[in-house]
């Protein structure tokens, strides 16, 4: 499994307590280093913006991503789904400036853009949601649930 953009690793810890080996990947070498010595999580402090992907070439049978857009990887990113491995992505979407932050359209998802993304890679939609909601705050989020074929 690849839990990408970790941060502190919630997804990651949750992920291996159920039996999942992680690659557990983000830029802030401080965030990893509260993953170290976690069964079954191996870190990895990796550019996720530069101009190449660094990720290139592996294969996951699944994908977290929460909290996280840049869209110049994101084919790639989806390509690194083996068969029949899931995909589950969940970030801020248009709209939400009027709640806080992120702002910058750079880093908000189009209505309907992770779904349209999902099927042009090939992956069949398991869920989608988008919209407004509540909690943890008042936000504007997308989020889809999608397997590889």
């Amino acid at each position: 499994m690849l839990d990408l953009a970790c941060g502190s690793g919630r997804h990651s810890r949750f992920l291996a307590a159920a039996g999942w080996p992680v690659l557990a990947v983000d830029r802030d070498v401080e965030a990893l280093q509260g993953l170290q010595g976690i069964a079954g999580i191996t870190t990895a402090c990796l550019d996720l913006e530069g101009d190449t992907w660094p990720l290139h070439g592996r294969q996951f049978a699944g994908i977290v991503v929460t909290n996280y857009l840049w869209r110049p990887f994101l084919p790639a990113l989806l390509a690194m789904l083996e068969p029949d491995g899931v995909l589950i992505y969940e970030t801020f979407m248009d709209g939400n400036a009027a709640y806080g932050k992120p702002s910058n359209p750079d880093f908000l998802l189009r209505a309907g853009e992770l779904r349209a993304i999902a099927a042009a890679a090939g992956l069949r939609e398991l869920d989608f949601v988008e919209g407004y909601v509540e909690r943890p705050k008042p936000a504007m989020r997308q989020a889809i649930c999608a397997i590889r074929a």
